[in-house]
């Protein structure tokens, strides 16, 4: 099991926990993973990353791609690596329409299609196998649509970037998790029961089938909130907090991804009364409504001895393959001290 440490986006001020990332390096963590949602981004926050670290890895969970055109995070990825000496990690994602339309100006389109010309592009910009050429639905190189001046023409990248750069993608619908079994190197589930892998498995295995991947070469990293806390309540208190963001309040009434998945799993009365509070001004009461199951079954949190039995769900997903690597969030010092002892 590969862990890594997610420090998400910054708030009203950039900050950055460089104490605890350095602590995650030296406890042998893979790597740390940083995010953007419409105000830090996340290629700034890696290369400082990076220039303060010396071992650990650093991937974007996630760089939004109506932010950037595919050959712009492809330039900003290879200069990175090389920068970093192999340490950078491209974790990409289509946000949802409110954020792609209303923050970047740019139209939510085709997320599943447009995933897959994304990376694309990027993978033949790093092999550098021929100048740039792509005519696809969402981006066409060169671009000769109305408007353009019809003088563009094929480049091929100055910098002879790693063609073997790790993409991943952050998807939980069927269509998603089949698009990141076909065509990337893992995804990042926002939350996750180990034992139920069935709900992406069929969907992995159809990926899997055009790609040739297999779960020894196919990353499942999940976010999962880790931490010791003899209060277990003040501890569920804050998942809540996050699975009624998400499952209320991630996306319109009728397009919210978050809320599909919490049904997936079990969970669809308590979704719909979850979104019905919190798209009602009602957040509190909305938070009130998430099941401590829910929370236990993709959390790991509570009192020390606690905490270490939970772990064993997840080594034996391990072991299977079901989960590649842990994405922690919410530790401590002392938790990640656990988490190392326990998985590494």
């Amino acid at each position: 099991m590969k862990l890594g440490f997610l420090m998400g986006y910054s708030g009203a001020q950039v900050t950055i926990p460089i104490d605890s990332i350095l602590e995650a390096e030296n406890l042998g963590f893979e790597s740390t993973w940083v995010a953007e949602a419409y105000g830090s981004d996340a290629v700034s926050v890696s290369s400082w990353i990076l220039a303060q670290t010396t071992k650990i890895k650093v991937g974007t969970a996630i760089m939004q791609m109506p932010a950037r055109t595919p050959t712009a995070t492809a330039m900003a990825a290879m200069t990175l690596d090389q920068l970093s000496g192999g340490r950078f990690i491209v974790g990409i994602g289509a946000s949802g329409p409110q954020v792609a339309e209303g923050w970047y100006g740019d139209p939510y389109g085709k997320p599943i299609t447009k995933t897959k010309e994304y990376i694309d592009i990027m993978r033949k910009v790093w092999a550098r196998e021929g100048p740039l050429e792509h005519d696809g639905v969402h981006y066409q190189l060169p671009n000769k649509r109305e408007g353009t001046t019809g003088l563009g023409k094929p480049l091929k990248s100055i910098l002879h970037g790693n063609p073997d750069i790790p993409v991943y993608t952050a998807n939980i619908t069927p269509a998603g998790v089949r698009c990141a079994a076909e065509v990337s190197d893992g995804f990042f589930p926002v939350w996750m029961n180990p034992d139920r892998y069935d709900v992406f498995e069929p969907y992995i295995n159809e990926g899997f089938a055009k790609s040739g991947n297999t779960l020894d070469t196919f990353d499942v990293a999940p976010f999962v909130t880790c931490m010791i806390n003899d209060d277990i309540d003040a501890a569920r208190f804050g998942v809540k907090g996050m699975l009624a963001l998400y499952i209320g309040g991630m996306g319109a009434k009728d397009k919210n991804f978050y809320n599909d998945y919490a049904t997936n799993l079990g969970y669809g009365d308590e979704a719909r009364k979850i979104q019905e509070l919190y798209l009602d001004g009602k957040k509190v009461e909305a938070m009130a409504e998430v099941p401590d199951k829910l929370v236990d079954e993709i959390s790991i949190i509570g009192p020390r001895d606690r905490v270490k039995g939970e772990l064993e769900r997840w080594k034996d997903a391990g072991k299977k393959g079901h989960v590649g690597s842990m994405l922690i969030g919410g530790a401590n010092k002392e938790t990640m001290q656990l988490l190392a002892e326990e998985m590494l």
